[in-house]
């Protein structure tokens, strides 16, 4: 497919500095990479430690280790920790690792911008997390920031604001940087119906993040100005409308969805074929859905809002235009699963996790189809159905698909293989804690339990218990996963630059561990 260089070329220029030096000013794209990821990775944790408090408050009704208002903080916290900094840092980690090797290039486009655009998301973080130390806590009006209720923040409010607005620069100058190096730096003969499919992914997220982050920047500067000027855009006392702050933010919320799973489609794109031996089917049909989905998601935010009062036409319009999603969606489940028909599979732990992933995030699409129907929809709203929707698409989903590309291209990373036995201990755990964890929400969710309240009925207690059980299994499995990463990077076998046997594509013509520059003159693709 492409011609490989040599390992004396690859190592042409690897110089690099040394100490925390490199790491503070480094330019490099597998080092900003590798911070994203153990950022996102640490953010990871915080954000789940969060949630194991609120799972262990909710074991039992009535209250037993926090007061109402802190239990809300935790909530509103986790969210925009998991989102914010763990999902999307997780895949920009990626993106910065492997689309310059994809794509046959040296390095991104803006190596400078990049840098800055990582070392935002610190100071961003610390930000969010020190409210919980200011006068009236941290933001407890849900990841969603809802008016009223968020507006009665104590001094934690302009730090949210200001952090939210350092989060969105951060995004859009990656999306700048990885829109620009994919359309200008990419070898010569690869035509853009040659890219990769995560490539693929990653140019059309790249542009939904550009279109969608001002309109959050725009949504919380509204909220500031309401709080400290005097406006009313959102206090129907001032002739303003609550409900317009609802709008704003699903058009950035829903295309944010996606712009959390369409990588990860990218990645089960690159996974699935590997480990099928087989190319992947329908490759041009997958990078018009990608496109479709992107499309729709633009046009569907009313979704959200069923219940808030929306004229029968409102009504109509988004549940048929969401549920049109199915479609594109339907022909990426479609594809994946004829890529592996009759394919000489093999399951190794990326393997295991991709395939785990289209059966999971599948249930997670059911579980939205169900709640795009408005009839439904007013008895599922606000509802722990709800919560097991959106974990089956983001937990199962995107977090799945981001653990499987470490397993899958950690071996190039660092030339080391991680070790295989444990790789599938950690799969079989997560797996089944994960389902132990969520399963019972939807049936908590049917039965009426409301979200995002530290106290429930009796009725409620069993599934309860079985969910917290599930998220401390599947919480402390993820401790296995970051020594597996260890054990690999410090004394795991050395890898071939192939690593798997049925991989293709421009970085496995790299030596492993791949040069500190990944291509030094243009690969040729066929």
């Amino acid at each position: 497919m492409s011609t490989a260089i040599t390992h004396d070329e690859a190592h042409h220029e690897d110089h690099r500095p040394s100490g925390i030096l490199r790491w503070v000013t480094t330019t490099n794209h597998k080092d900003i990479g590798t911070l994203y990821l153990v950022f996102s990775l640490i953010m990871l944790f915080v954000g789940g430690i969060m949630a194991l408090m609120i799972r262990a408050e909710l074991f039992e009704p009535g209250l037993q280790f926090m007061d109402p208002v802190f239990f809300n903080s935790l909530v509103t916290m986790h969210g925009l920790v998991m989102i914010f900094g763990a999902i999307m840092p997780g895949f920009v980690g990626l993106a910065n690792w492997q689309i310059p090797m994809m794509v046959g290039a040296p390095d991104m486009a803006l190596p400078r911008m990049n840098n800055w655009s990582f070392w935002l998301l610190p100071f961003a973080f610390a930000l969010l997390l020190s409210t919980f130390f200011m006068k009236g806590g941290a933001p407890a009006g849900g990841w969603t920031m809802y008016p009223p209720l968020i507006l009665q923040t104590g001094d934690a409010f302009p730090f949210l604001v200001f952090a939210v607005h350092l989060m969105g620069i951060s995004s859009v100058m990656g999306a700048i940087n990885i829109i620009a190096t994919i359309l200008n730096m990419r070898a010569p003969t690869m035509s853009l119906m040659k890219m990769p499919m995560f490539v693929w992914t990653w140019l059309i997220t790249a542009f939904l993040l550009i279109a969608v982050m001002p309109v959050l920047a725009g949504a919380v500067t509204m909220l500031l100005t309401d709080k400290y000027f005097g406006t009313s855009f959102f206090n129907a006392a001032g002739g303003g409308d609550p409900v317009l702050f609802q709008h704003i933010f699903w058009f950035f919320g829903h295309p944010e969805v996606y712009i959390m799973i369409l990588p990860a489609f990218g990645i089960i794109s690159e996974i699935i074929p590997t480990f099928s031996r087989k190319p992947l089917f329908g490759y041009s049909s997958m990078v018009y859905a990608t496109a479709s989905i992107a499309f729709l998601s633009f046009i569907v935010w009313g979704h959200h809002m069923f219940t808030v009062g929306m004229p029968l036409a409102g009504l109509l319009f988004f549940m048929y235009s969401t549920m049109l999603i199915a479609v594109p969606t339907g022909v990426k489940v479609f594809n994946w699963t004829a890529t592996m028909w009759r394919g000489s599979l093999s399951f190794e732990t990326p393997m295991l996790f991709a395939v785990a992933f289209v059966v999971l995030f599948t249930i997670g699409g059911f579980s939205g189809l169900m709640l795009a129907i408005v009839p439904a929809d007013f008895q599922y709203h606000n509802t722990y159905f709800v919560v097991a929707h959106f974990h089956y698409v983001l937990v199962t989903g995107a977090m799945f698909a981001i653990v499987a590309a470490v397993y899958y291209w950690l071996p190039k990373w660092t030339g080391r293989m991680y070790d295989e036995t444990l790789g599938k201990w950690h799969f079989w755990l997560s797996t089944i804690f994960v389902n132990v964890l969520y399963f019972p929400m939807h049936f908590l969710g049917l039965a009426g339990m409301p979200r995002r309240i530290p106290d429930y009925a009796l009725q409620f207690t069993g599934f309860n218990q079985v969910a917290t059980i599930g998220a401390f299994g599947f919480g402390f499995s993820q401790l296995l996963f970051v020594y597996i990463v260890y054990k690999a990077a410090h004394s795991g076998e050395k890898a071939t630059d192939r690593v798997w046997e049925g991989a293709h594509g421009l970085e496995w013509t790299l030596p492993s561990p791949a040069p500190y520059h990944s291509f030094s003159t243009a690969p040729t693709v066929e």
